[in-house]
């Protein structure tokens, strides 16, 4: 199977020198890489589809561009908040585009299993979720909690009122149906994340540890490949990975 030309948004950063170095150890062909500031639309026509790993207020005018030139995008950029989200998602739709927190393989099967779980366990169960990344890291929760969290409310019909980020002071008895969300930074630490289901006797807990980027990169090179030539509309790794229930 041939591979797709890639362009290779936030070249600079990360997470972009670190797909930059998974598709060149598997031979994986670049067609150009920039930088938040580059002309993209000058670069745009010499690549079949553009990973994005750069910085949220530059997102829109990537999809702006991507739709206008029909280009299948990859977008693995956190940090907006919903509003925004949903409105560029539906520019977005018009090309074939894969929208993910996190490209990791494991980290996607640990969403599976969260869905699943919330569903199974339902309310009786209190759910905390605990997130560890490095102290360079710009937005918190990360994205890949703030899906973990979309995840449980859905399972369980709950609003965004549901989460309770940290606890402090006299906070009195834990209210049910509260969703309990930590984010901790420190040192280089890549990605953790956690979710507890604490029911009465018992607690069950699922927990996917990152040590390389390169796990990111490499699912971001997987959603590429896979991108190229689908329909268009916004799909994610659950697509990707054939994972939808």
């Amino acid at each position: 199977m041939s591979r797709p030309r890639l362009i290779i948004r936030g070249a600079a950063g990360r997470m972009g020198r670190a797909v930059a170095a998974a598709a060149a150890e598997s031979r994986w062909p670049i067609a150009a890489t920039v930088d938040v500031h580059d002309d993209l639309r000058a670069t745009l026509p010499l690549g079949d589809v553009v990973v994005d790993f750069s910085a949220p207020a530059a997102t829109a005018r990537l999809i702006e561009l991507a739709v206008a030139a029909g280009k299948p995008l990859v977008i693995g950029t956190t940090g907006h908040d919903e509003a925004e989200k949903q409105r560029l998602r539906a520019v977005a739709a018009r090309v074939p585009t894969v929208w993910a927190g996190n490209f990791s393989v494991g980290v996607n099967l640990l969403f599976a299993l969260t869905a699943r779980s919330s569903r199974v366990l339902g309310p009786d169960y209190d759910v905390e979720l605990v997130e560890m990344h490095h102290r360079h890291k710009k937005d918190a929760p990360s994205g890949t909690a703030v899906r973990l969290l979309e995840l449980i409310r859905e399972a369980r019909g709950a609003g965004p009122e549901a989460l309770r980020h940290g606890r402090s002071g006299l906070t009195g008895e834990r209210p049910s149906g509260e969703i309990g969300v930590h984010a901790l930074r420190g040192g280089d630490v890549v990605g953790d994340h956690t979710v507890i289901f604490a029911g009465t006797g018992e607690r069950i807990e699922l927990t996917h540890k990152a040590s390389d980027r390169a796990v990111f990169a490499r699912g971001a090179l997987r959603a590429a490949q896979w991108v190229v030539g689908r329909p268009a509309g916004v799909y994610d790794m659950q697509d990707v990975l054939g994972l939808r229930d």
